[in-house]
């Protein structure tokens, strides 16, 4: 389907597995001034809400972390109606405790990518507030809903965000431990600034796949590994998701939401109302 007739307030960016089951689905395909997106949308409600879902590496999983096409997935979500995102992912613990199965609700991160498109303006000197770059609101709903399910979650933490594709060095994973880093992750940045970029809620849910490489032994991070331990908890994370959709508020008024306020929407002769 075809169009922008479609009301979705809340977006989440995760994978296939997270909303092939859910019904009254229907499909957006999106234009954006920055090529398409990873994959089509899905459209579907959820608790009355009604959510769009994107893949972030496309559902055959085609795009690499370094490769995804960040600004053309934010824009067109906020283009179908989205103010809030919610985004899982899987992320190597840099912290002993952090094991495999662990869920973080990160509140800061590090960006040590590289050669990205990170920002939505390319001209002018536009400066956004980032200093906070986790939604307060959603990151809360994500903690007291997490405790509703019974899963143990840890509030608070720094994403290391990596360029990819490779995985960590030993060296590198204990530097970016003693940096304070809580996670490491290929995916969190730029997709987080640019949500702040479009004055949108965002807030990253963390699912701890591996213990990163210079954590602890001498055992080294592999694919197979991050994939098993992702599918394992991919229901715990579903039913987390979609209850923390169905609890965000109607009408968020955080500070994420005024984030562009006296400053220009990107692509917009006009200031954000």
């Amino acid at each position: 389907m075809t169009g922008l007739n479609a009301t979705a307030g809340i977006a989440v960016i995760g994978g296939s597995g997270l909303y092939a089951l859910l019904d009254d689905a229907e499909e957006y395909s999106v234009d954006t001034p920055f090529g398409s997106p990873s994959d089509p949308i899905t459209v579907a409600s959820v608790s009355d809400r009604r959510v769009a879902f994107l893949p972030r590496h496309g559902r055959d999983h085609r795009y690499p972390p370094h490769k995804i096409p960040y600004r053309a997935n934010l824009w067109a979500l906020r283009a179908l109606g989205a103010r809030q995102v919610v985004a899982p992912c899987a992320v190597g613990g840099l912290r002993p405790e952090l094991g495999a199965g662990s869920f973080v609700v990160p509140d800061q991160l590090i960006d040590r990518t590289s050669g990205r498109a990170q920002t939505f303006y390319d001209s002018g000197a536009v400066h956004v507030n980032f200093a906070n770059p986790y939604c307060p609101v959603g990151r809360r709903t994500a903690v007291e809903r997490a405790g509703a399910h019974g899963i143990d979650i840890t509030d608070g933490g720094t994403m290391i965000v990596v360029e990819g594709p490779r995985f960590s060095t030993r060296a590198e994973s204990r530097w970016y431990a003693s940096m304070g880093g809580t996670t490491v992750n290929m995916t969190g940045y730029p997709e987080a600034v640019l949500a702040r970029e479009l004055a949108l809620c965002y807030t990253a849910i963390a699912l701890v796949t591996d213990l990163d490489a210079g954590v602890e032994g001498e055992h080294g991070v592999t694919q197979e590994e991050v994939f098993r331990v992702f599918g394992e908890n991919t229901e715990r994370m579903r039913g987390l998701l979609l209850d923390v959709v169905a609890a965000l508020p109607a009408r968020p008024d955080c500070a994420c939401q005024h984030a562009l306020d006296g400053l220009k929407l990107p692509g917009s002769p006009s200031t954000m109302d």
